[in-house]
C-alpha cells in the first residue's frame, strides 16, 4: 500500500437535503499517483460526493482535507486554488475556440501592442497549449483550429490539458468514456494513465466497469448514501462490485 501522505481525504462526510440523507458518514482517500473510483447506481451520491469535494456544496458535516491539512471550500474556486480539478460530462469547451483560447478561457495572458494598447497574447496562448498538450501525448496539426473540429477523446483531453496547465493535483472526471467509441475510450484510459504517471491524483467516476478496471488501483462502491464497500482492483471482481452496488 502506498503510504504517502494522501493528496485528498473525505473524513465522515455527510450532506443532508432536509430529511433526506445524499451522503451519510462517507470516506475517501486519494494518494498521489492513484486512480480512485467512485461507483453506484444513480442516486447512490457520487454526484453529491463530488460536488461537496469540488466546492458546490458545503458538507453538513465531516470534514475534507488536501495534503493533510483541512479545508473548507466556499465555492468551486476556492477548491481550484487548493488544486481540485472537477471535469463533468460536457466538458464545458467553447467549441469555437483553439485549444489555447480554451485552457485560458477567462484568464488570458495579455501584452502590450506599441507598448500600452492591452491586447491577449495568442502566441503565448499556443506555445503554453502545445507543452501542456504533450505532457498528456496528444498532438494536432493545427493548434489554431476550433475544438469542434476535434473528436470526443481529443475534446476530452483538452479539457484534462486544462486543468493540467492550472496545475490541478486532484482531477475529479465524471463518466469521461460515455458516449465514446472503443478507440476513444481507450485514449482516455491512456490519458488517465498519464495523469497517474505524473503523480496526480484522479478520482473516476464511471458506470462502464470495464473502463475502472482498466484504469482504477481502488473503487469504491457508494449505495443510498453510504460507503457499501471499497476494494482494491487486484483483489476484486466485476460480479463482487455488482453486488456491493445492489446490495446482494
Amino acid at each position: 500500500m502506498n503510504s504517502a501522505t494522501p493528496l485528498l481525504e473525505v473524513r465522515n462526510l455527510s450532506r443532508y437535503f432536509g430529511a433526506v440523507h445524499a451522503l451519510d458518514n462517507c470516506s475517501l482517500v486519494v494518494r498521489p499517483g492513484e486512480v480512485v473510483a467512485l461507483a453506484g447506481d444513480n442516486g447512490a451520491g457520487k454526484t453529491t460526493m463530488i460536488k461537496a469535494i469540488s466546492g458546490v456544496y458545503p458538507p453538513t458535516s465531516g470534514e475534507i482535507l488536501i495534503e493533510g491539512k483541512p479545508v473548507t471550500f466556499s465555492s468551486p474556486q476556492d477548491a481550484r486554488e487548493k488544486g481540485i480539478e472537477t471535469i463533468y460530462q460536457d466538458l464545458a469547451l467553447a467549441d469555437n475556440l483553439t485549444i489555447g483560447a480554451n485552457i485560458f478561457l477567462g484568464r488570458e495572458p495579455m501584452k502590450k501592442l506599441f507598448g500600452f494598447l492591452p491586447v491577449i497574447d495568442r502566441k503565448a496562448m499556443a506555445e503554453a497549449a502545445r507543452a501542456t498538450m504533450a505532457q498528456l501525448d496528444f498532438h494536432v496539426k493545427r493548434l489554431d483550429a476550433p475544438v469542434s473540429n476535434f473528436s470526443g477523446g481529443q475534446r476530452q483531453a483538452v479539457a484534462i490539458g486544462r486543468a493540467v496547465y492550472w496545475n490541478a493535483r486532484i482531477l475529479i472526471m465524471d463518466e469521461p468514456t460515455a458516449a465514446l467509441g472503443v478507440p476513444e475510450q481507450r485514449k482516455v484510459v491512456a490519458l488517465i494513465k498519464s495523469l497517474k504517471a505524473q503523480g496526480r491524483g484522479v478520482i473516476f467516476i464511471s458506470h462502464n466497469l470495464q473502463d475502472i478496471f482498466a484504469v482504477s488501483d481502488r473503487i469504491v462502491v457508494l449505495r443510498r448514501g453510504i460507503v457499501a464497500g471499497e476494494r482494491q482492483i487486484s483483489e476484486t471482481t466485476h460480479e463482487e462490485v455488482v453486488k456491493l452496488m445492489i446490495g446482494g
